[in-house]
């Protein structure tokens, strides 16, 4: 039962810190997601999860993929170092360089430096090892520090469900 909530607080830190030190860095141009932001997405995700950290962070969520017209459910864990605070996430993003949905999980990766107070919209990038991008946009709950690079890893839980009524791709 630790486990899970481990993997989605992984997920919901990388979310917040990544998007917190989103205003802070700007894209670069040779970045393989840099140009994701204006082509059409191939697939949407739904998160939620939260995350605890003093000193190495953990974060641990659930969500679901919305792919070709059927709705896969995710897992997601992660870390990340020199971080304090705890943290709350509700996300939604466009995933990008998706052409099968067996390129979906893997590890994602992506550096930040940034910072949550009390709440707010945070963007964030994230890349795997199939050049599959997630560009995730969170609405942040609490106090959240981080001054290193963060990792996820996403796994799908099971079969797809026929989508009910959401809106992907």
């Amino acid at each position: 039962m630790l486990r899970p909530r481990i993997a989605v607080t992984v997920f919901a830190a990388t979310l917040l810190l990544l998007g917190s030190g989103a205003s802070a860095q700007q894209p670069s141009n040779t970045s393989p997601s840099s140009g994701a932001q204006s082509e059409k997405p191939d697939a949407t995700i739904d998160f939620s999860g939260g995350s605890v950290a003093l000193g190495v962070g953990y974060s641990w969520g659930h969500g679901v993929l919305h792919f070709q017209g059927k709705d896969y459910p995710f897992t997601a864990n992660g870390f990340s170092v020199v971080n304090v605070g705890a943290s709350s996430v509700e996300a939604t993003g466009n995933v990008y360089n998706l052409k099968k949905v067996e390129d979906f999980p893997g590890n994602y990766m992506a550096a930040a430096v940034g910072a949550t107070v009390a709440g707010g919209a945070a963007g964030a990038a994230m890349e795997n090892q199939h050049g599959v991008v997630i560009r995730a946009t969170s609405k942040n709950q609490g106090l959240q520090l981080t001054l290193a690079p963060s990792g996820i890893a996403i796994a799908l839980e099971g079969p797809p469900a026929a989508m009910s009524g959401s809106s992907s791709q």
